[in-house]
Formats: structure tokens, C-alpha cells, sequence
């Protein structure tokens, strides 16, 4: 699905702003159709935004089920006779919409884009009212999943298994979209570099026309390939590539036939991403990546996307040296993938497929949460499935995502997880054999793992120190460098250490390192430091977490997660100025 773009075909307008909004405690909503009209008792809501936190209540804050958003939107006159789209870049967890009194589109999952058709429904130069419910509800056959526990007063209480807030809502822009009714669907590329040289294949997916002309030009402009076809391969010499630190992007131009002609440019970063024994390369070069696990999370707008957050957030990770991160445990905004575009930051890009482990449920969730499991079935592994293809189609032309990771933390030691996990691996490769395949492991030893040989690179989650042997970092050094040496020797794979961190309440300090305290959490990512630097096939360090972030209710969080080495409103803990001295020495 291809992002909105203006065009000389082409227009959008933004939708976001404050709509009228709505909780739904009752579930009343769609048995008393309120779609139809203006909905009861609203309030205003900015869009994008998670809603738990704006209105200030516990209400808002500790809502399960339904929300409705609801606001008018003109069509453009001028768009009589075109296709026209209304676009939702999120909308967590499903949703469905309305245009006045008709259903024009529902959507399962939170985090991927999706588009509803009012070219039948909408007249241009007139009005409409949008209306959007959505249920940030979790079940054993969503991804993530979890449990809804009906109280003795009625009141609903959401279970999930996974470390972080269910923050809920319209996250990331909408839009209201115009193609000619001939329209270019959908482009995929793919890169080889060949010394000096590169090839791009492309191919162009056109609803009722053909494919007038492709044409690749450089940063400058400049004519580097053209083609007339809708599927080939563009040579290019002595081509400009795209690498870490230097995002360089050529531009694919695409223009169908007739006088109705539809017009978008692609962005594309020539480079070629491979594992070689156990070495991770871009553009044939080893690369190690430096940086963090993070989180769409902020104060007061939760996973809501802001542009000014982001580019600090991206300052920050130069500031620090970083050159990578994965978008645990979910897809980010697209804005955010284009940013990584341009600058040369690399990405490990994530399914929500987190919380598939009930034994982690066990330390996070009140009560007896492993009956999950016999209701996690072909139904859930369908929502995955669908994850994962949405995640490829969606993210597949970036060139900053060179792996994709289609889980965090499943529990990976029981037989049916292989059986679970070896179509889903399968289907990932299918649809995008471009690039390796990952999944992130956590405190497993490898002669308990019964999947880790499906994938090409061992991602290793670890908390030598914090979780396991507690405050003694002399053990956790030893028994670190003893496991990574022995899936070393049983995997011969790149290892990339996907979290490892220790909590630390900003500016609580102590000349005796105690947990909990900055001097520990240095302390215990030195340690890990060393161990890396000692076992070559590890490839990669990235931090838990980058900044703190909110968590749900529990007696082991207080006031959220603190691993972040910056806290939640992005001041700097003594581990990001250790952190500093590492990545920016080695980058330098």
C-alpha cells in the first residue's frame, strides 16, 4: 500500500486535528448505531493521539472496549470523476468506519495502514461524517494477545502479556486521498550491488491502465535508468549507494498511459543486505550495529506520533552514536522509517507478535494467565500471518529496514512453537526473500531452543545481572560469554543482543553500585560490553531500553519502566554519556 503523495495526479488532504469523541463503556455504540449522527455526550480529541492520557480521568485511562471518533470532511470539488480514499495510518486495535450511514471499511490490527473507498459514497464539493469506532480490546487470537476478565461489578479489566501500556486510539494521521480512477496500486523494488554497480528491480502493480514509463534519477535529478514496462530490472552504473550514516535515495518515477495518467515517485536506496557465516553485511561490508530497543511512547500523547518528538529522539541516537534500532515491539510510523531513510539509520522492523510467552505472563499479569494458551490457535497464527504481510507490504521499499522480526519473546522452548513459527518463518521469506529473517529470544539456552535454526540471525534478549543472578555482574559475565560461546559453536549464525539493560531511577546514585541505582545500570552494560568485544560473532548491541516508558499496573513498575538510559522526557541518565564513550569512540 503505497503512502499518500501529492502529485501532478495525486492529492491528499490531512485529517488530523480535534475530532469528536467518545467512550463507549457500555458497548451501546453500535447496538444504537450511533454513526448516524452526532455521537452522545462527546468531547474533542486530538487525532493523532492515544486517548488514555488526554482526558486526565482513570476512566479514560483504564478503558477496555469501544471508542468513537466522529468529525465532518469536505471532498474537494475538483475531484469529481476520481477515485477518491480515506486513509487511517493506524487505528489500535481494530476498527471500523463509517461515511454518514455507510460501513466503508474495518481493519484488524494497530499498527498498519488501511483504506476506505468512498468513491460511490462521497460527492465532491459536499460534506460527509466520518465516523470511526475502535476497540483497543485484546484476545487470545489478536496479535499481541491477551485476556478481558469481566469484574463481579461489571466493569472490564484488560490482561496482556507483554511489558508495556495498551495505549489505544487513531495513533497516526489520517487522510482523505484523490487518485485518477486508472491508478498506479502498488510498487515493489528490490537492490543487488555489484562492485561499482547496481541493479533495481521493480515492479508495478496499475488498476485498469499500464505503465507508460519508469524512470530512476539520482539525488541531483539526474536520468540514471529508464524503462517502459511494468516489471524489469534498471542497470546502473557506478551508482551511489545507500549506506549506514549516509542516506542517499534515488527516486523512481512512475507515470501509466492515458490522458488520465497517474503519476508517484518512490524513493529508493540502492544497497544489498546478506549474512555471511557469521556476519551481518551491507553493500558486502560487516556492520555492527549500536543502538536500542525503543518505544513509540511519550507523556500525555502515548504512541500518538509527533514529528518534533521524533526528530529529537533521532538527534538524541546521534548524539549518543547510535547507527540502529529496532522497532520493538510493533511497526512504527512510517514517518519514522522515512526519517531512518534519509539519514542512514538502520532498522530491524517488528510484527506486534509480543506476549506469545506464558511464562513471562506469569511475573507480569495478576493471576493464572497460561489458559491463554489452549485458546491460541490456527486463529491467532492467521492474525500473525496477516501481520507479517502487512508489515512486508507496508515496509518493504525502505531502505533503513534491513530484517525483519516477526516475534518478541515467544516462548521458544516448547515442540509447538516450532510448529507454530516454521510456516509463519516460511511466509516471511516468501514475501520478501531480500532480506534476513529474526525473531528476538529471550533467556533461553540454546540446547533448550527448538526454533532458533529456522532463522538467519539469533537475536538474543538478556538480563544477566538484573533478572538473573540479581546484582552479582561477576556471574552474569561468566555465564554470558559461556552461552553466546555456545551458540557460537551450535549455530555459527551473526548474534545480535537484542535488549540487555538494568532499571535505574534517575539520579539515585551509590558508591557501592547497588540495583536500581545509574552506577549499576553502567556497571551492568560495561560488563556486557566486555563480553561482546571478547566473542566475534556478536554483530550487534542494542540497549534496553532507549528512553523510559509506561507500563501497566504491577508491583515490579513503579511509575513505568525505567531501563531507558534517558528518561521518558529524554534527560540523559549516566549510562547515555557511557554509552557515548563506547559508540562514539567506534565510530569515530
Amino acid at each position: 500500500m503505497l503512502r499518500p503523495q501529492e502529485t501532478p495526479s495525486r492529492e491528499r488532504v490531512g485529517l488530523n486535528g480535534l475530532w469528536a469523541f467518545a467512550l463507549d463503556p457500555g458497548d451501546r455504540g453500535r447496538a444504537e448505531r450511533w454513526w448516524s449522527g452526532p455521537l452522545p455526550g462527546a468531547s474533542e480529541m486530538p487525532v493523532p493521539a492515544s486517548f488514555n492520557d488526554v482526558p486526565a480521568t482513570r476512566d479514560a485511562h483504564d478503558h477496555v472496549g469501544d471508542v468513537w471518533y466522529q468529525r465532518e470532511v469536505r471532498i474537494p470539488a475538483g475531484w469529481a470523476g476520481r477515485r477518491v480514499v480515506l486513509r487511517f495510518d493506524a487505528a489500535a486495535h481494530r476498527a471500523v468506519v463509517w461515511w454518514n450511514d455507510a460501513e466503508v471499511g474495518r481493519h484488524d490490527g494497530g499498527y498498519t495502514p488501511f483504506e476506505c473507498d468512498l468513491t460511490g459514497h462521497a460527492r465532491p464539493g459536499g460534506t460527509g461524517r466520518v465516523t470511526v469506532v475502535v476497540d483497543n480490546r485484546l484476545t487470545p487470537s489478536s496479535i499481541p494477545p491477551g485476556i478481558v476478565d469481566v469484574l463481579p461489578d461489571g466493569r472490564r479489566r484488560q490482561r496482556y502479556f507483554h511489558d508495556f501500556f495498551n495505549y489505544a486510539g487513531l495513533h497516526r494521521a489520517v487522510w482523505l486521498c484523490s487518485t485518477p480512477r486508472s491508478y498506479v496500486r502498488d510498487i515493489t523494488v528490490t537492490t543487488e550491488v555489484t562492485g561499482a554497480d547496481a541493479r533495481v528491480h521493480y515492479r508495478v502493480d496499475v488498476v485498469d491502465g499500464r505503465v507508460a514509463e519508469v524512470v530512476l534519477r539520482d539525488a541531483d535529478g539526474a536520468e540514471r535508468a529508464r524503462a517502459t514496462t511494468a516489471a524489469g530490472t534498471l542497470e546502473v552504473p557506478d551508482a551511489t549507494l545507500w549506506r549506514p550514516g549516509h542516506g542517499h535515495l534515488h527516486r523512481l518515477e512512475v507515470r501509466t498511459d492515458g490522458e488520465d495518467a497517474d503519476e508517484y515517485a518512490l524513493p529508493v536506496g540502492i544497497r544489498e543486505v546478506k549474512v555471511d557465516g557469521d556476519r551481518f553485511l551491507i553493500n558486502g561490508e560487516p556492520f555492527h550495529f549500536r543502538g536500542f530497543g525503543r518505544h513509540e511512547d511519550n507523556p500525555v500523547r502515548g504512541k500518538g506520533h509527533d514529528d518534533v518528538h521524533m526528530v529529537h529522539d533521532f538527534a538524541l541516537l546521534d548524539w549518543i552514536g547510535a547507527n540502529s534500532f529496532r522497532t520493538s515491539h510493533y511497526p512504527y510510523a512510517e514517518e519514522v522509517l522515512e526519517y531512518a531513510d534519509r539519514h542512514g539509520i538502520v532498522v530491524i522492523d517488528e510484527t506486534p507478535a509480543v506476549g506469545l510467552n506464558f511464562e513471562i505472563a506469569h511475573t507480569l499479569v495478576p493471576g493464572d494467565p497460561p489458559h491463554i494458551w489452549a485458546a491460541i490457535d490456527d486463529t491467532t497464527r492467521a492474525a500473525h500471518l496477516r501481520a507479517i504481510q502487512e508489515l512486508v507490504a507496508r515496509d518493504k521499499n525502505h531502505p533503513s529496514v534491513v530484517m525483519w522480526s516477526i516475534a518478541n519473546e515467544p516462548d521458544s522452548a516448547r515442540p509447538e512453537a516450532r510448529t507454530y513459527f516454521e510456516p509463519l518463518v516460511r511466509a516471511a521469506r516468501e514475501a520478501d526473500p531480500s532480506r534476513p529473517v529474526c525473531f528476538a529470544q529471550v533467556q533461553l539456552p540454546p540446547d533448550k531452543d527448538v526454533m532458533s535454526d529456522l532463522f538467519d540471525v539469533i537475536c538474543l534478549n538478556r538480563y544477566n545481572g538484573w533478572y538473573v543472578d540479581t546484582g552479582d555482574l561477576v556471574t552474569a559475565e561468566r555465564e554470558l560469554e559461556a552461552e553466546l560461546r555456545e551458540w557460537v559453536r551450535l549455530h555459527g549464525k551473526p548474534i545480535i543482543v537484542t535488549e540487555y539493560g538494568a532499571d535505574a531511577i534517575a539520579g539515585v546514585r551509590s558508591v557501592a553500585a547497588g540495583t536500581w541505582t545509574e552506577d549499576y545500570q553502567v556497571a551492568l552494560l560495561e560488563t556486557f560490553h566486555r563480553v561482546f568485544d571478547r566473542v566475534d560473532s556478536v554483530v550487534g548491541e542494542h540497549v534496553w531500553n532507549f528512553a523510559d516508558f509506561a507500563t501497566g499496573y504491577g508491583v515490579n513498575r513503579a511509575d513505568g519502566n525505567k531501563k531507558g538510559v534517558f528518561t521518558r522526557d529524554r534527560r540523559p541518565k549516566a549510562a547515555a554519556f557511557a554509552l557515548r564513550r563506547r559508540w562514539r569512540t567506534e565510530a569515530d
